[in-house]
């Protein structure tokens, strides 16, 4: 087998984690075009945003072990196509939700293929291989929303989740059969099991975790089940902030040994790159989910055409990715790409907001463009700037800390979006659609009122639901912004000449 030149690994330990990524971000962005018709078919908008949102709190359960991690995406997968019930998908979602996050922060997927590429190839040489493996992974966004759509409109939406499973028994044969590098020594099995309760902070992760869920429950329950001013939401809010506090506190009374070592976390690099990719990652969270059902609700498309219309984004993205880490390999600063990646970001998600139900082909090709190019361009510069600025030892921690920081945020900005939309679908609808009951309309489903409703009230609905969506993408833009700021402390180091520096130090 042909060799590294540089570091003598043989290339399919660094095109493992690419094939991983690509069978997470295929599970991950399949539901986009099946989910306005599963929405229908559940007779329950509010309760569609559900089976993506449990996926997201259970994102943050990063503790378990890779192979067992594979098998939980599995059954989920089972779990998801048997479902009967809307409750049961949950469920279903839950589990494929935790075997696919678990795993991206042990030693596959994300976090463990930068740490592979890391091991393999000096620091200078990593922005092309990191480009190539996330440009891999945008493959899995490629063929996922094309993908679902025929599945739904051909067979069932059912299908979006059980053709995971013979994809995931791939990549188990593959990770049993490649051996990833490892520059350290590692304790015995033994020893790790009778230290993991303490190393693993189970503490910091029961306050974490319970602070998370409160959270995103009121921003779900809030305008939708309870009021904004009911007891019930108004607790969870005061839950999620009390024991946000406990959390906190537990941090800085265990030091560099919690679940967020609080020294690596005011890093700049560390906290900025954190900021930046959450930053971004959720607008391709946001775009994957809404423009689906702009496509099929305001232009009528059916689910594979919806995908086939988010192609532009979509290859916009697989471009920049790839491009940006040739780039960063020639001139050596991440900062100037990851302040265009975030300006066309936040410029293109502001024109996705101009969408309309008269919106020419020309204009929503156009902006789908930029925004994909800026997201592409962007995602790789955080993950770079973390290994550019600290020592190789302090590399995995501080890499699961920026994608948990991005899972985290990810969860939260689609809760707050999905109540946005959801509240301001319905005051639109007062206004465009009088003679229409918005509870009708929202539990018809984003395909399914047309057969309910008159045909002159057609044109109002269609109104109330762009622009409800474009209220969705002013957050999106409002985040490129966010990104264009905290990428100014990236930090001005030039990886082609970085010098190895002491282990436990981080480069000023």
């Amino acid at each position: 087998m042909e060799k590294s030149a540089e570091a003598g690994v043989e290339f399919p330990q660094i095109s493992c984690p690419s094939d991983q990524q690509l069978e997470l971000t295929t599970d991950d962005v399949n539901p986009a075009t099946e989910k306005p018709t599963e929405a229908h078919q559940s007779e329950a908008e509010g309760d569609s945003h559900w089976i993506t949102g449990r996926k997201q709190q259970v994102d943050l359960l990063k503790l378990l072990p890779p192979l067992r991690d594979w098998i939980c995406d599995l059954r989920g997968g089972y779990v998801l196509y048997d479902a009967p019930n809307l409750q049961t998908q949950i469920v279903g979602r839950a589990v494929a939700g935790m075997g696919s996050a678990v795993y991206m922060y042990h030693k596959g997927l994300l976090t463990g293929g930068l740490i592979i590429i890391s091991a393999c190839v000096p620091l200078h040489r990593r922005p092309v291989l990191v480009g190539v493996m996330l440009g891999v992974s945008q493959l899995g966004i490629v063929s996922g929303p094309l993908i679902g759509g025929a599945l739904t409109e051909y067979t069932t939406w059912r299908w979006c989740f059980y053709i995971n499973v013979p994809i995931g028994a791939v990549v188990i044969l593959f990770m049993i059969f490649v051996v990833i590098p490892d520059g350290s020594v590692k304790a015995g099995p033994l020893t790790v099991l009778r230290s993991i309760h303490r190393e693993l902070d189970l503490v910091g992760f029961a306050l974490l975790a319970p602070a998370v869920i409160q959270l995103l429950l009121a921003l779900q329950y809030g305008g939708n089940q309870f009021s904004w001013n009911s007891s019930q939401v108004i607790g969870l809010f005061c839950g999620a902030g009390a024991t946000g506090l406990v959390f906190c506190a537990w941090l800085l009374h265990r030091g560099d040994g919690a679940l967020i070592p609080p020294s690596l976390a005011r890093t700049s690099a560390v906290w900025s790159a954190s900021l930046t990719q959450m930053s971004l990652f959720t607008t391709v969270f946001l775009a994957a989910y809404f423009i689906p059902i702009y496509f099929q609700t305001v232009k009528g498309a059916s689910p594979l055409l919806s995908g086939v219309y988010m192609l532009p984004a979509i290859l916009a993205q697989l471009l920049g990715a790839v491009l940006s880490g040739a780039m960063v390999q020639r001139t050596g600063y991440v900062i100037p790409y990851a302040l265009a990646a975030s300006a066309l970001t936040a410029i293109g998600n502001g024109l996705l907001s101009l969408y309309s139900p008269s919106t020419p082909v020309g204009k929503w090709v156009g902006y789908q463009l930029i925004a994909g190019l800026g997201r592409g361009l962007g995602l790789q510069m955080s993950l770079l700037a973390v290994q550019t600025a600290l020592d190789q030892s302090l590399v995995p921690v501080a890499t699961s800390l920026v994608i948990f920081v991005q899972t985290l945020g990810t969860a939260v900005f689609l809760a707050v979006s999905n109540t946005l939309f959801d509240q301001s679908l319905v005051s639109e609808l007062s206004v465009n659609a009088p003679n229409v009951d918005p509870a009708q309309v929202i539990a018809a489903g984003a395909t399914g009122f047309r057969g309910q409703v008159s045909v002159e009230d057609i044109p109002g609905i269609l109104l109330s639901y762009s622009n409800s969506i474009d209220r969705v993408f002013y957050i999106a833009a409002a985040l490129g912004v966010v990104a264009f700021v905290t990428s100014n402390f990236l930090g001005w180091i030039d990886l082609r000449s970085k010098k190895p520096v002491a282990a436990g130090t981080v480069e000023a």
